[in-house]
């Protein structure tokens, strides 16, 4: 009576008794975790157990430099506007406090340096990881391969291109910046990889 009691009362319709309620979570003399609803094994997913992904066979497990070049221009675009919108807040509370303006006029015209700066600032890093992009895109088309090389003329080419129009003097000059930047960028991010060219272990 207790147990029939037990196994149908409100709050627990079900009784520990119960078969139906014997499910085992798991499975192999490993005892690997598995579904007590499904009986999937995850491990089945990623049998090397490297990755939390599943890519076509054939396809590569890094973005290109296409899909990478989406975000790179995102990103400059939005650090362009962070940096110009710091810019114009600390030069329009200078010149508002120069020219003594107070309450809606001082911060129409703290927007207006801000909004203005930050535009600025947005569209010219914005233009520059645009071309970077290009570049690099058309060399690792044309090339076949993705490596150092072409982001160091990615780079000066880049450089090159924007300064182009002030003359051949700031034409060398945003090359060689070019140049400098991207061969920073390479060292701090291929340090082994060009330990291992260099045959230093």
């Amino acid at each position: 009576m207790d147990q029939q009691k037990e196994k149908w009362s409100f709050f627990s319709p079900y009784s520990k008794s119960d078969p139906s309620m014997d499910v085992p979570v798991t499975a192999g003399p490993a005892g690997t975790i598995m579904s007590p609803y499904l009986n999937f094994d995850p491990s089945y997913v990623t049998p090397g157990g490297d990755s939390e992904f599943i890519f076509p066979e054939g396809a590569s497990r890094q973005r290109g430099r296409l899909e990478l070049s989406f975000s790179q221009i995102g990103g400059s675009v939005f650090a362009g506007a962070a940096v110009g919108g710091l810019n114009g807040l600390y030069a329009g509370l200078r010149e508002t406090q120069a020219a003594q303006l107070t309450g809606a006029v001082r911060r129409t015209q703290m927007l207006n340096f801000i909004t203005k700066r930050g535009a600025s600032s947005a569209q010219t890093l914005g233009v520059v990881a645009l071309m970077y992009s290009i570049f690099g895109v058309v060399l690792w088309w044309g090339r076949g391969v993705e490596d150092e090389l072409n982001t160091v003329v990615a780079g000066t080419a880049t450089g090159l291109l924007y300064k182009c129009s002030g003359g051949w003097k700031r034409c060398l000059r945003g090359g060689g910046i070019g140049f400098g930047l991207a061969t920073a960028y390479i060292l701090f991010t291929s340090k082994d990889r060009i330990k291992s060219m260099l045959g230093r272990d």
